[in-house]
């Protein structure tokens, strides 16, 4: 099938570039069956005020309620598989079109595709931290077990409470992965934004830093962004559609 003749731009867009990257961010996942955090209707934000919950403070002063909140995210992430546009982007990288793939999800599911450069500036649910002795660990058989017996995450080593290593209010990004986000920005002669609403500073921010060094910029996504004037190419579309279209022609056939 010929594509459109925006859709054959956005591909010699690609073609042409020497240094692409990616930015994707929840829109790229709900395909997979995982909810946003701020759509009308399903939207993680709508029945639960973040702060009450997800903030830095409301965890230390109570896990639980964390815990009790995230029970059925974490079970859908676990369970959640790469959709079309997550393998989209690891064919890209594969075969030499996408230098890395910053993403504000928490979910692994590019890690899944097969994406091996990735920078997760909110952290992933792969790992979790002591509160009391800092040690780090791997967090799935601490998700299993959470979700067998709904009990508050400790450290075997000293008994404290176990935060899982994503991102909550009040915290500030991980500062070595946003400065590799910040600077694949700043290298980029192209960033295609996937399924992100930008309305996350600092990395909502990441495609004008892009711009003001010369990049180009793509973005796909159902909603406007604040960064849509910005756009060389902009998609109103599904990116699960569309981002298969983009990766077709640079698939290495066997």
């Amino acid at each position: 099938m010929t594509p459109s003749p925006a859709v054959a731009r956005a591909i010699a867009l690609l073609r042409e570039a020497k240094y692409a990257v990616a930015l994707t961010g929840a829109g790229i996942s709900t395909p997979s069956g995982i909810p946003d955090f701020r759509s009308p209707e399903s939207g993680v934000w709508q029945k639960v005020d973040p702060m009450e919950v997800a903030s830095i403070y409301a965890f230390r002063h109570n896990p639980q309620a964390f815990f009790d909140w995230i029970r059925p995210l974490a079970q859908t992430i676990l369970h959640a598989q790469p959709n079309p546009a997550h393998f989209a982007l690891a064919s890209l990288e594969a075969n030499g079109r996408l230098r890395a793939t910053i993403t504000q999800n928490i979910d692994l599911l590019h890690s899944k595709a097969g994406s091996h450069t990735v920078y997760e500036v909110h952290g992933s649910l792969r790992r979790a931290t002591c509160q009391g002795c800092h040690t780090q660990i791997d967090a799935l058989p601490m998700w299993q077990q959470f979700l067998q017996d709904n009990q508050v995450p400790t450290c075997a080593n000293c008994g404290a409470v176990l935060k899982p290593n994503v991102v909550l209010f009040g915290e500030i990004l991980p500062a070595i992965m946003m400065h590799l986000a910040q600077d694949a920005a700043r290298k980029c002669d192209l960033m295609l934004v996937a399924g992100s609403s930008l309305e996350t500073a600092p990395a909502g921010d990441l495609p004008l830093l892009a711009k003001q060094a010369g990049a180009k910029l793509i973005i796909v996504n159902l909603g406007p962004t604040h960064v849509d004037r910005e756009a060389d190419l902009l998609f109103r579309e599904d990116v699960a559609e569309l981002l298969p279209l983009l990766a077709a022609p640079f698939a290495i056939k066997k």
